[in-house]
């Protein structure tokens, strides 16, 4: 199994599509290898020091998924072929070392919530910059999840396309899961 990150931020929604961290987790997918791709991180702006601290309450709970794949995969295959797992852990409390409020089986919301802003500088040179357009999250989404404190769980396959199928599967190997 490849376990790709933890990154430093979320990959939930359009992030995930840009995400080296997820991207590694699809190239393992794209050979045969199950896959996790593991982030941490909420839709704010990202503190240094308390996503850091967060990071502990995820490796905690990567070990805890991994550990629970491994006891429901009795010497089979950890997860469906061709199906890995994008994995987004909240920041939580004031310092970052929080409790996650759950855990969810969720989709990759279809929303693009970066939105890019080109201003001419007048003098040849253009000044780009990132707006946050944050949109009202799909309900079961991943930005929804994260948003709650929730852990977002996320099936995905190399085309980005499990269905309800693989949904259903993640869900009932998460069953009971807890932070």
């Amino acid at each position: 199994m490849v376990v790709s990150g933890t990154n430093f931020g979320p990959n939930v929604a359009a992030l995930a599509t840009h995400s080296g961290t997820v991207g590694g987790a699809v190239t393992a997918l794209e050979s045969g290898v199950p896959a996790i791709a593991l982030s941490t991180g909420g839709l704010s702006a990202p503190d240094p020091v308390t996503t850091v601290n967060a990071m502990g309450p995820t490796l905690d709970f990567a070990v805890k998924l991994i550990d629970r794949l491994r006891a429901r995969a009795r010497s089979g295959p950890l997860l469906p072929k061709g199906v890995g797992l994008n994995v987004n852990h909240p920041v939580v409390g004031a310092d970052g070392k929080g409790k996650a409020a759950g855990v969810a089986t969720t989709f990759q919301d279809p929303q693009n919530f970066l939105e890019p802003d080109f201003t001419d500088a007048g003098d040849g040179t253009w000044k780009v910059t990132v707006k946050v357009d944050l949109q009202p999250a799909a309900k079961g989404g991943d930005v929804e999840a994260v948003s709650a404190g929730r852990i977002a769980v996320s099936p995905m396959n190399p085309d980005w396309n499990t269905g309800p199928a693989d949904h259903a599967v993640t869900s009932a190997l998460l069953a009971g899961l807890r932070p």
